[in-house]
């Protein structure tokens, strides 16, 4: 692990309790879609009423899905003027989700065993490397299910290369070791066991 990693892992673990993110999993699979940048762009903040600025940086606040750093700028933009309550949605917003991102991250290289989930660390790395919001982002959306599928994936292919396996498990791993992420995830964390159990 690289010195700056393993200083992003010692600060993510000692900030695990406050952490957005309950569980790596949750960064991979929450059901709340954060928005991106060209989105609000795109609805015109500057047309917005101050009301419905105001509106909608209490939605954010509210919505139990905010990170810290996104909840503390919508605080200080809710105790400020309207012109930063205005830059928070255009700009401010960005930035501070960019940071609860890669605190994120950081915390999913933290619990990730190096032995086993070499592609998350990986994906992961280049992701807090490339080190754009969108980049941050498309790992949490999209790039850590990816990665923890080829994960899983290598070992369902380890299972597959003991010669001393049960030719159910054997056929169970066969049949999935092509499937979707989800089914890769259920045979690692049950399937196997249902199997041979």
């Amino acid at each position: 692990m690289r010195p700056t990693r393993a200083a992003l892992a010692l600060v993510a673990t000692a900030l695990t309790p406050a952490l957005v993110l309950a569980t790596p999993a949750v960064a991979a699979t929450s059901a709340t879609t954060v928005a991106t940048a060209s989105d609000v762009a795109g609805s015109g903040v500057d047309d917005m009423s101050d009301d419905d600025v105001r509106v909608a940086i209490m939605r954010i606040i509210a919505d139990p899905d905010t990170g810290r750093a996104v909840y503390a700028a919508a605080q200080k933009a809710m105790d400020g003027t309207i012109e930063d309550q205005r830059y928070f949605l255009e700009t401010g917003r960005w930035i501070a989700q960019a940071e609860d991102d890669r605190v994120a991250i950081a915390r999913i290289l933290a619990t990730a065993d190096p032995k086993t989930d070499r592609a998350v660390i990986r994906e992961a790395n280049e992701a807090l490397d490339t080190n754009t919001p969108e980049a941050l982002r498309a790992f949490l959306e999209t790039g850590y299910r990816l990665a923890v599928a080829e994960d899983d994936r290598v070992r369902v292919a380890r299972i597959l290369a003991d010669p001393t396996i049960s030719d159910a498990l054997r056929s169970a791993a066969e049949d999935v070791i092509d499937g979707t992420p989800e089914e890769l995830r259920y045979f690692i964390e049950v399937g196997q066991y249902e199997v041979d159990g």
